[in-house]
């Protein structure tokens, strides 16, 4: 038996480059960009369910009880989420291929399509929902699940139940332990607010602010020393005020993986961000202010989503919060040595 494996059948490459059926083929109509449409979407299709494969991997990482912040499991979540990263600017990428069809090109088959549009798309859906974007954050959410089919709908809604990526990364960083562990402030516990280092912290930072940034450090007081995380919040004051400390202090060796998570979580939001961009322009190239395919309006509803699709802002908030390095409270000795892996 001859068990040799050989490349187009490992590739399945006869199920692949038979996957492609123009809509205009069908009617007789002479549409040359129809393949360009169909293969540059299946790609697509085929990079999204690589991402997923990827979240997957980095939701098991972060769903475990304990991770350790210099751990081989933190390298590799992090590590896979720069490889979506990197798959992002790729999509991105794409739409500069898809671009060769003019708007004249596209009007030989688009009829045809309808009402298929890209809005349908199951694994997007499904990759925005991992990363942590709930349907009553969507813009235009009353239009978000109506051109489904029952059985995707349900799939949606019944994800939406699920823990995201979001919020796992909130629970890991409601863990970390220095400001919980009294030796490292001398022999005592504080509330957050009275902690010896926010107060030093706080202070520095009002100083830093100019007359018409005043109302930050009231925002600063809200998003760190609440007492309570707010229903419509992703992170709690406790997992922003370590976000905060861990981008302040990235320098010291223990904390430059879990920096690199945080950096490369904001990484996915502008790669997302980006790519909605461009593809609103080239939807105004293609078709202008007409109604897209699957009824949406096309470019308007396209800008809402580049504005407030966002799902790692409140990461991105605390950098509002910054101060100069040279301004940073001194840590103790005890806790010096343990960030810089001393013994």
């Amino acid at each position: 038996m001859n068990n040799e494996i050989y490349y187009s059948d490992y590739l399945q490459l006869e199920k692949i480059l038979q996957a492609q059926a123009p809509e205009s083929e069908k009617a007789g109509v002479n549409a040359h960009d129809e393949m360009l449409f169909i293969i540059t979407h299946q790609t697509y299709e085929l990079w999204f369910k690589q991402i997923l494969y990827e979240l997957s991997a980095v939701m098991a990482v972060m769903a475990q009880p304990h991770i350790r912040d210099n751990s081989p499991d933190l390298f590799t979540a992090v590590h896979r989420l720069k490889r979506v990263v990197t798959i992002f600017q790729v999509l991105i990428h794409q739409i500069d291929i898809l671009e060769t069809m003019t708007p004249l090109d596209f009007l030989d088959f688009r009829n045809m399509l309808r009402p298929a549009s890209g809005f349908q798309s199951m694994q997007f859906k499904i990759l925005e929902a991992t990363l942590g974007l709930r349907l009553q954050e969507r813009h235009g959410r009353e239009y978000y699940t109506s051109q489904l089919r029952p059985e995707d709908k349900k799939k949606i809604e019944e994800l939406e139940q699920k823990i995201p990526l979001v919020e796992l990364v909130n629970i890991w960083l409601e863990r970390m332990p220095f400001f919980d562990v009294s030796e490292y402030w001398g022999g005592q516990s504080y509330h957050p607010a009275e902690h010896p280092f926010w107060k030093t912290y706080r202070s520095a930072y009002a100083t830093s602010l100019l007359d018409i940034e005043k109302n930050n450090l009231e925002r600063m007081d809200e998003l760190l020393f609440s007492s309570e995380k707010k229903s419509y919040w992703k992170l709690s004051p406790k997992a922003r005020r370590a976000a905060l400390f861990i981008i302040a202090y990235r320098d010291f060796p223990l904390l430059q993986l879990p920096f690199q998570l945080l950096n490369v979580l904001l990484e996915i939001d502008e790669s997302l961000a980006t790519w909605r961009y461009r593809h609103m322009n080239m939807v105004h190239r293609m078709i202008g202010t007409r109604v897209g395919t699957g009824g949406s309006t096309g470019k308007e509803y396209l800008r809402g989503t580049v504005e407030k699709h966002y799902i790692f802002s409140e990461i991105a908030e605390i950098t509002s919060f910054m101060i100069e390095r040279s301004k940073l409270p001194q840590l103790s000795p005890e806790l010096q040595k343990k960030l810089g892996f001393e013994q």
